[in-house]
């Protein structure tokens, strides 16, 4: 294939260590943020790392923790003979993670796709009520919709509760976070799957609807972690290889993301094979699925002028095709086009914006780097439920996909190879153009070590074209 010695791709199809790797991850009960599954499957990381990489580190940060309890969600139908229903059971309804604990009681209103335009509509409807809104975003809208804008949009409308409800059939409710940083949200929130979705429109449609949510919750402060380990020659740059290792309770997290986990080991391992001309550093971080608390971290206390590239995989393994998005940097970019077509079949390479990954607290202080993501054709598909599991992925594609990424990040590698930082006010205007208003572009200067802003471009790739 020409891109990597035909010994390095043989090692890579001849192992299933990839394969391995994640059905030990997805063995652990539960890799939850700041819980005892996220730090034994951190520590298999570091176990995997240690095998072929150097300076194995793992480093202890403070998230405010949340642990589930029970969720309810009882409606109070006047017109009806059987006033009261109650949804009580896991496959009908969970809590939200970062939802914090209460049992508002309220209107129901479903504000659709939960668009703006949908939520202005609802304006006057939803001061003190339980604002319901699909998981889905139409196409003509132009973009997804995350499920914390919907969220917030909610909160800013004075509702005193959220049901988010599923639009996937048969993949039961969606998780999801709706904290930050700081602690729980504002309102108590629950997610509720497409069957009984339907059923709460239908009834909203009928008529008024009383609802009451009821969420169990626990929160107080806890440790996650990051897992690094470094391979290649030292030198001033390096370059990151990155995925997240922590998952949603409800589920093995096998697509989302431990195979994406399993994969910066497998890189990684690939790698050390290589007479590379760049330090490359694997990381898995921790505490994604909460806010991105472990790369916001390690952003925020790492030299980034010595960060040529972060290359991030999430949601990614089932299905060999990928999509890499590289927020408009054309060097990283170029890693990836340039691979011999054979290698690189089912690459797509744009240059969109994408903030809800561990790669973005970087790139949008300026630091170059890419989201790889398989394309599935489906729409986050058995992703954020109980049917994110191990048997949806074939070990065959991780091998494909370890391939294709080292091949590139080993391109990225090349001493001759330069990326160019632009500076923060870049991605701003970058959003601005994209028509993204939803991305979060703010920087806490006040923790970060590095606060370069230089907008300088190198002479073979203008990355400050925004």
């Amino acid at each position: 294939m020409g891109e990597l010695p035909a010994s390095v791709i043989g090692d890579a199809y001849e192992h299933s260590i990839a394969w391995e790797t994640l059905t030990d991850l997805v063995d652990i009960e539960t890799r939850m943020a700041g819980q005892s599954g996220e730090r034994a499957g951190a520590a298999r990381l570091a176990e995997r790392f240690d095998e072929s990489l150097r300076d194995v580190e793992t480093t202890e940060f403070t998230i405010p923790g949340w642990w589930r309890g029970s969720a309810s969600l009882e409606l109070d139908r006047p017109t009806r003979r059987e006033r009261t229903q109650r949804y009580d059971q896991s496959h009908q309804l969970i809590a939200l993670p970062g939802s914090p604990a209460g049992t508002p009681q309220a209107p129901l209103v479903d504000v659709g796709h939960g668009t703006p335009a949908e939520f202005d509509a609802h304006a006057e409807d939803l001061e003190g009520a339980i604002a319901m809104a699909s998981s889905k975003t139409p196409e003509e809208y132009g973009r997804w919709i995350h499920r914390q804008e919907k969220y917030d949009a909610a909160v800013e409308a004075g509702a005193v509760g959220f049901v988010f409800r599923n639009h996937i059939e048969g993949t039961l409710p969606p998780t999801g976070a709706i904290g930050d940083a700081e602690g729980p949200g504002a309102v108590p929130a629950v997610g509720v799957s497409k069957e009984l979705g339907h059923r709460l429109v239908r009834h909203c449609t009928d008529g008024e609807v009383t609802g009451a949510v009821t969420v169990e919750a626990r929160t107080e402060p806890t440790t996650s972690r990051n897992v690094t380990g470094v391979t290649g020659p030292e030198t001033d740059e390096e370059i990151l290889v990155t995925a997240h290792h922590d998952a949603h309770d409800i589920a093995e997290g096998a697509n989302d993301n431990g195979a994406g986990s399993a994969l910066v080991a497998e890189v990684g391992r690939l790698l050390a094979q290589l007479d590379l001309g760049t330090t490359v550093r694997c990381v898995t971080f921790g505490a994604e699925e909460v806010g991105l608390l472990g790369s916001e971290e390690m952003a925020a206390t790492t030299d980034r002028d010595r960060i040529r590239a972060v290359i991030n995989l999430d949601g990614i393994g089932e299905s060999r095709d990928l999509t890499v998005s590289t927020h408009g940097f054309e060097s990283v970019a170029e890693a990836f086009d340039s691979l011999d077509p054979e290698l690189a079949a089912g690459v797509t390479v744009d240059d969109g914006l994408v903030p809800h990954s561990d790669h973005w607290p970087f790139v949008k202080r300026g630091v170059p780097g890419a989201m790889v993501a398989s394309d599935s054709g489906a729409d986050r598909g058995w992703g954020h439920t109980h049917a994110d599991t191990l048997e949806k992925l074939d070990r065959r594609d991780l091998r494909e996909i370890a391939i294709v990424v080292t091949a590139a990040v080993a391109r990225l590698a090349d001493p001759h190879q330069t990326t160019t930082h632009v500076s923060p006010d870049v991605i701003a205007q970058r959003a601005t153009d994209r028509g993204r208003e939803d991305i979060d572009i703010s920087i806490d200067t006040d923790t970060d070590t590095d606060t370069d802003t230089s907008t300088e471009t190198d002479s073979e790739h203008d990355d400050t074209d925004a």
